[in-house]
């Protein structure tokens, strides 16, 4: 059996152990979007709140609830998206990166920019003439325009669009890529 160092800490020492280290909080990593995104989300949350309470507590539901909802999540996810764009957060597969050599495997990243630069350009492109066709179609159990959600659909993709060339301008001009800062400070993202 081995035997365990089992120190006592006091009460008072317990409580001075929160005091320890406080450091600032910083807010500097976070866009516009972010923040954007982030209300979102907790709109959704008061939503899907809402109709488990008027669905199990009062028994008699909100339909509009669940509408709010989902539409909140459409959102959050292409709002998100941005932010994995800005922060290179997207899945790639670092292992063909791993085993070329620096000069090609930048050569890769400067293609896989390009390309993403294209798709998020097309999928504006798309955004914008889907929206022209259904814009102005109403929600089902709100009398609000659908065109809200692909508005703001076609403004994450234009805004995928603007930080996929930023990345490209950082990976052209910056002696390391995005992907590269990324790995050696031991987080995903800028």
């Amino acid at each position: 059996m081995a035997d365990h160092d089992h120190t006592l800490t006091s009460v008072e020492q317990m409580a001075h152990a929160f005091e320890d280290e406080v450091t600032e909080v910083d807010l500097s990593p976070y866009a516009p979007e972010d923040w954007l995104t982030l209300a979102v989300f907790w709109a959704m949350a008061v939503c899907i709140f809402l109709q488990f309470f008027t669905r199990y507590v009062l028994n008699n539901s909100f339909a509009w609830t669940e509408e709010i909802a989902a539409n909140c999540l459409v959102v959050v996810v292409f709002l998100g998206s941005v932010m994995c764009v800005r922060q290179a957060r997207h899945i790639v597969v670092d292992l063909i990166f791993n085993f070329l050599p620096r000069k090609v495997g930048r050569s890769l990243e400067i293609a896989v920019d390009i390309i993403s630069v294209a798709f998020f350009g097309y999928m504006c492109w798309l955004m914008w003439r889907y929206v022209a066709i259904v814009g102005s179609e109403r929600m089902v159990t709100v009398d609000l325009p659908r065109g809200i959600v692909f508005y703001t659909v076609l403004v994450a993709f234009v805004l995928m669009f603007l930080r996929g060339v930023q990345n490209f301008v950082r990976d052209l001009t910056r002696a390391k890529t995005v992907r590269e800062q990324a790995a050696e400070s031991g987080t995903t993202g800028i």
